[in-house]
């Protein structure tokens, strides 16, 4: 929709226009009172002042000018009277509306010059509603507000629309027909633009990606679709690229200028911001680039000078055929058949249409969902059922399925008034099921413009007027009909040929109409004949039709054999049971033979060889059910299945007694379990799926032992050493330990020994379990070693952590203590050591093992620890001492609180996260590049939980940070406030090689000041509980998941605060810095946190949070000097090019 030839769209091809930047920022800055707005009730309302104060308005208008701006739009962004009913100004609409927009028509025409004039887009902001997300407003209602909005703009004089910071392509799509409404009436036709807001996690907040934005909206004819707002340019990167490389029509960017501090103030500065956005404009993406949000004139000057003489994008020539729903597809040689699930169809499905016949709906809703599960890409939506309304029933079943699956959807009716109502639910484009010339053109006359309007592919069928071969059966009949339809649908009504799909239709082969014999052939050799005659197009079958009438052990196989040669021939689309699909390969070659011989019609009744072959046969299931019922139960546990598990732990209740299972085939299962870990066969997260099942089974037969019986093996208590907060592995052990027959006693985090040793006298247990993990909770390891032998205990004594090694478990805590000291080095590793501790034949090979063990390291370590000769104190390091010191904006204490999930989430390591926490061995990148399986379920999970921590709040993401002035004094790191000394640090300095210590990096002179940043973020409140009543509930996964999420966000959010700190300090990333290089540190500057190698006095942590107070973000230090929540980061941050991670020795 673009008005071609215009001054506006001429202005377009010789260069890159400059857009305006932020009007809000620009209101903000000028301190208004609320007379200005025009009273206390309206204070806010920044549209209104379009009427009561102008002159401000134009100010910043004529600001944005004289900075270069090409482009600038009205303060129209929040007009549409939903918005404006929040003041109460709701019928003002067109009056504050039209007052904006002569406003920018005058200052624009003010600097216009015939070389150079200048331009105002007509933009209508979002709104505070949306039809898929919040809710609280119909596809009408968003209608008529921007045909509202629109028909004022054009009364204004506006050069152009355009519906920006889009979240939610139902809403554009709604208010893109109320625009069309306005610009017919007013006898204009402008140029309609479009601007999606993509948010951190790479959707909009309805969930769609830049190809499914693009795709929703197609059909409208953009002059322009492009980015603006999020987070700032950085994460636009990808998404502006793909913008590029797809659309047909202009291209335009305007991010923020970063995010907002907890004042209100952006981190992007000028020269930062065309840093950023300088790769845009020399790739060749963009057409024209401006600024969002925090943006000021200031920053669109710094824009003009990246722009310079840089040629525009040029838009793609042609465009890939695409449908789409939140995800999009594209069909093509390399996905063919594209699967269409069939049971959401009240024709085909009894099921299905049984329970919309109870209004069922969300019910329905998950028939379709199971179709996706199943492998469908696409979901037919049929509710044609003539005993009921299918328009009610199609709106309530859009409404449970567009929340349900993120396909695209197939809209199967007869009914256009059916199909309109269904599109208007679709937030992507739809494939509308079908037309044909069975009436002439009276159903091309009724759908093709509910297409241009809603977007959509079309379904043609191979029917025509004909009265004796209507239903095309015949290869050269399906090609004439699919030939005319073709010249009809794409020269008079205007469809691209790429959304036309040709349906050739199935005919069933074995009811023994003679009409159909051979059909099945005919039916492949069209498709054949359709694509190569069109290969633009694209073909579809459903593909059941086929073996109807037969019995139904052999429909299947039919079936499967039928598709595979339809495929062969060029299928495009294939309409199927996706829960029931076989396997072509799978097929028996007689039975592939028999089918074959029906499609092709071979031998003298194929029909009957076929019938008589599957006649009374019933379908192998494909389960372990025919393996003997203890190998099932052990599978169940393996495999970690609960699918089946009860009923067969019935059955085998029959004939033996619940304890004797517990110990028999399901130890069994999770001894195979702890085997095929070892071996690396299974992750950490497949073995909690099995504890999951274990838990289940052990459950179900509690209620069947005897008072006396017990499934246990020992107990043992275990700990997190006092002092010490983390507790993930801690609770790994206890899960993989309490469902290998275990009792556990957890007695949780920070314990000191007077507790263990009441546990002990209370529990009586066999064992205990100490976990820690930093160097500190090492040494309180062999304190608590000695008050256990200080009380008299001797009973077992298994530890385990991240600092904790075999020789330092061999040297420093089992000489402290009584008993045997075993040393685990993870869950499963204890399980092993446990199992053969309290084996009856195994214990004493085990413990004499160890004293073997011990006794070695112990020699080795005496050994090394002869004194060194000593040295003199080294040197100060090579590190330059006279670089450039950026200067921070301020020295302020700046709290981040709720800071959104959402834009933390593109800094996680997912190495880390799936790999260290979850088990997942190998690249994880390149392991779901590949689309490993296993790595893929795991990654769905962590989706789903970030899914759900952000809609019930479960986490939370707040920091505080600081900027200080820094000197150094040798080793010391002294920190200044007020011009006064608030702080000093002392850091190791390596003895040998390049003899760095932290205080190198900061000048050592008071003349010149230099500078450092602290900080502290968490991410763990409320994880501990949440993850521990999980773990009651024996949702074993999700508990461990939560903690390692809680854990790796707090990293990230780190990650994203140094970033931000970088920019602030004047030196951002380069625009080019994947996040990949980002977690690698391949920036200027580093983070160093204490008790790590630069810097391993921990009781320095005490320094940090008397400076910044964290307590106030809810984050404690213990009297070991760890943080509290675990999911917690400090750091201090140098600044200078030269820093580097290092150990001090």
């Amino acid at each position: 929709m673009s008005a071609a030839g215009s001054p506006f769209c001429k202005a377009f091809e010789s260069r890159i226009l400059l857009m305006d930047g932020a009007m809000g920022t620009m209101i903000q800055a000028r301190d208004l009172s609320a007379q200005d707005f025009g009273g206390a009730q309206l204070e806010g309302c920044n549209e209104h002042l379009n009427l009561t104060r102008p002159d401000v308005i134009r100010a910043i208008h004529d600001a944005y000018l004289d900075a270069g701006a090409d482009l600038i739009s009205p303060n129209s962004f929040g007009c549409a009277p939903y918005v404006l009913a929040e003041y109460g100004l709701a019928e003002r609409c067109h009056e504050i509306t039209l007052a904006g927009a002569r406003l920018a028509r005058a200052a624009a025409d003010s600097r216009s010059t015939p070389e150079r004039p200048r331009f105002v887009l007509g933009a209508m902001g979002p709104g505070t509603r949306t039809i898929t997300v919040t809710g609280g407003v119909t596809f009408d209602q968003v209608l008529d507000a921007y045909y509202r909005q629109a028909r004022a703009l054009i009364e204004g004089g506006v050069d152009a629309l355009m519906l920006e910071t889009c979240q939610d392509t139902l809403n554009v799509k709604a208010a893109a027909i109320g625009v069309r409404r306005a610009m017919t009436e007013a006898g204009r036709q402008l140029s309609l633009m479009v601007s999606g807001t993509i948010e951190p996690m790479g959707t909009m907040l309805a969930g769609q990606g830049v190809d499914a934005l693009y795709a929703s909206l197609e059909h409208l004819d953009l002059f322009s679709i492009g980015l603006n707002c999020a987070t700032g340019p950085e994460f636009m990167t990808d998404h502006l690229r793909s913008l590029s490389e797809m659309a047909t029509c202009l291209v335009t960017v305007y991010p923020n200028a970063g995010l907002p501090d907890e004042r209100g103030h952006y981190e992007e500065t000028p020269e930062s911001l065309a840093l950023k956005m300088r790769r845009f404009v020399e790739e060749g993406w963009v057409n024209a680039v401006g600024g969002c949000c925090g943006t000021t004139p200031a920053h669109i000057t710094a824009l003009s000078r990246i722009v310079g003489d840089h040629a525009p994008r040029r838009p793609s020539a042609s465009r890939a055929a695409a449908v789409s729903g939140i995800e999009t597809l594209y069909p093509a040689d390399d996905n063919r058949p594209v699967l269409v699930g069939e049971r959401t169809n009240v024709i085909g499905s009894r099921k299905f249409k049984d329970l919309i016949v109870e209004d069922k709906f969300e019910e329905g809703s998950e028939v379709g969902r199971a179709q996706v599960k199943g492998g469908a890409q696409v979901l037919d939506v049929c509710l044609a059922n003539p005993d009921r309304d299918e328009m009610a029933d199609m709106d309530r079943f859009m409404e449970q399925v567009t929340r349900k699956v993120k396909v695209p959807l197939m809209i199967d009716s007869t009914d256009a008034v059916v199909i309109e109502r269904a599109l208007r639910a679709c937030q992507g484009k739809a494939i509308v099921n079908s037309i044909n010339l069975e009436d002439g053109e009276e159903r091309f006359e009724k759908v093709v413009p509910l297409l241009r309007t809603y977007g959509g592919a079309v379904v043609v069928g191979c029917i025509d007027e004909d009265k004796q071969q209507g239903m095309a059966v015949t290869r050269a009949r399906k090609l004439a009909v699919a030939e005319r339809s073709h010249a009809l649908l794409t020269e008079k009504y205007g469809v691209p040929a790429r959304d036309l799909i040709f349906d050739a239709l199935v005919f069933p082969v074995g009811t023994g109409d003679v009409n159909y014999i051979g059909s099945a052939v005919e039916t492949i050799e069209g498709i054949r004949a359709i694509k190569a005659r069109f290969p633009e197009s694209k073909t579809i079958l459903g593909i059941s039709n086929v073996s109807f009438g037969l019995p139904p052990a052999g429909r299947e196989v039919l079936n499967a054999v039928f598709l595979y040669h339809c495929t062969k021939a060029g299928l495009d689309y294939a309409i199927v049971n996706t829960e029931r699909l076989e396997r072509y390969p799978s097929i028996p070659e007689e039975e592939r033979r028999l089918a074959e011989d029906l499609i092709y019609w071979r031998g003298a009744d194929p029909v009957a060889a076929f019938a008589a072959h599957f006649r009374g046969r019933k379908k192998e299931a494909k389960t372990g059910a025919t393996l003997p019922l203890d190998e099932r139960l052990a599978r169940y546990i393996v495999e970690g299945s609960k699918d089946g598990l009860l009923d067969d732990l019935a059955l085998k209740l029959k004939e033996a007694g619940a304890l004797e299972i517990i110990n028999g085939p399901l130890m069994k299962g999770m001894e195979e379990v702890g085997r095929l870990f070892n071996d690396n066969q299974l992750i950490v997260a497949e073995v909690l799926q099995s504890a999951e099942a274990m838990k289940a089974a052990v459950a179900y037969l509690e209620p069947f032992m005897e008072k006396d019986e017990s499934a246990t093996r020992a107990t043992l208590i275990l700990a997190t050493v006092k002092g010490d907060v983390h507790d993930i592995g801690k609770n790994l052990v206890e899960i993989v330990l309490k469902n290998n027959g275990y009792r556990i006693i957890n007695l949780g985090i920070k314990v000191p020994p007077g507790d263990l040793i009441a546990a002990y006298h209370q529990h009586k247990p066999d064992a205990f379990g100490l976990s820690g993990l930093l160097v500190k909770s090492a040494q309180q390891m062999v304190t608590t070693a000695q008050d256990l032998r200080a009380a008299g205990i001797e009973i077992p004594l298994f530890v385990g952590g991240a600092a904790l090694t075999r020789k330092f478990t061999a040297t420093r805590i089992s000489v402290e203590y009584g008993g045997p000291t075993l040393y685990a080095k993870d869950a499963m590793d204890g399980l092993d050591l446990a199992n053969r501790l309290f084996g009856a034949t195994t214990r004493e090979s085990l413990i004499e093992r160890l004293r073997t063990e011990h006794e070695r390291l112990r020699a080795g370590a005496e050994v090394s620890e002869e004194p060194r000769p000593t040295t003199a104190a080294p040197a100060r390091s090579a590190v330059s001492r006279d670089v450039s010191v950026p200067k921070p904006p301020d020295l302020d204490l700046h709290v981040l609180r709720r800071v959104p999930l959402t834009h933390v989430f593109p800094y996680l390591n997912l190495q880390m996260l799936l790999g260290k926490h979850l088990g997942v061995k190998g690249s994880v990148q390149r392991l779901l590049a590949e689309g490993d399986p296993k790595t893929l379920e795991i990654n769905a999970v962590i989706e789903e939980l970030k899914r759900e921590v952000v809609e019930q709040g479960w986490l939370e993401a707040n920091a505080l940070y600081r900027f200080f002035e820094a000197r150094s004094a040798g080793e010391d790191l002294i920190l200044s406030r007020d011009g006064r000394e608030a702080a000093r640090f002392t850091f190791p300095r390596q003895r040998a090689g390049e003899r760095l210590c932290l205080a190198d990096y900061v000048r050592d002179t008071a003349a010149e000041p230099d500078y450092v940043a602290l900080f502290a973020v968490t991410c763990g409140k409320g994880v501990r509980e949440l993850a521990e009543r999980w773990k009651e509930e024996g949702q074993y996964l999700r508990s461990h998941a939560i903690q390692a999420l809680a854990i790796e966000l707090a990293e990230a959010l780190a990650e994203m605060l140094h970033a931000r700190l970088r920019t602030q300090w004047g030196f951002p990333d380069p625009p080019g810095l994947s996040m990949e290089d980002r977690l690698k540190a391949r920036y200027r500057g580093i983070r160093v946190s204490f008790g790590y190698p630069a810097c391993p006095n921990l009781a320095d942590q005490r320094i940090l949070f008397d400076l910044l107070e964290p307590s106030q973000i809810g984050l404690e230090l213990t009297e070991g000097f760890m943080m509290d929540p675990e999911a917690s980061v400090s750091a201090l941050v140098f600044h200078h090019p030269e820093a580097k991670y290092f150990k001090a020795e």
